[in-house]
């Protein structure tokens, strides 16, 4: 199989990021077609795969921050959920809310993920991690 494996790599090449092939469709990794025109896509194990992933990408982001690694699972849940959607970049421009964090105002933190561009961007999903943040309960 790992011969396989090789051949197929050199012969489709390898890409971490999408790309159209020859034939114009939207095609990722080693050759994996995902365009809608008769793609395979991913399968559900496969998004879960990469969601994990990513979500452990962002507890490592996060994990050296004091004001995030104090916090109870809920509440790490909340940024966790802000980091996957906004990137650490962003996220870490949200200074009244890191404030509130690091004083345990929770009330406060919520209210200033609220106050927020990022919350009227995404409504009913900034209102329910705000509510994480708050109450330190999944909604």
């Amino acid at each position: 199989m790992t011969g396989l494996i090789d051949q197929l790599k050199r012969h489709e090449g390898v890409r971490s990021h999408a790309y159209r092939d020859n034939a114009g469709y939207l095609t990722i990794g080693a050759g994996r077609n995902i365009d809608c025109d008769g793609g395979l896509g991913l399968s559900d194990d496969e998004i879960d795969y990469l969601l994990h992933n990513d979500v452990d990408r962002c507890f490592s982001e996060l994990e050296p921050f004091d004001w995030f690694s104090e916090l109870d699972d809920v509440r790490q849940d909340a940024l966790i959920n802000m980091c996957f959607n906004l990137g650490l970049t962003r996220l870490l421009h949200f200074n009244n809310m890191i404030d509130a964090l690091q004083n345990k105002d929770f009330e406060l933190a919520a209210a200033e993920a609220l106050d927020s561009r990022w919350a009227r961007q995404v409504g009913d999903r900034a209102v329910e991690v705000a509510s994480m943040i708050e109450l330190g309960v999944y909604p």
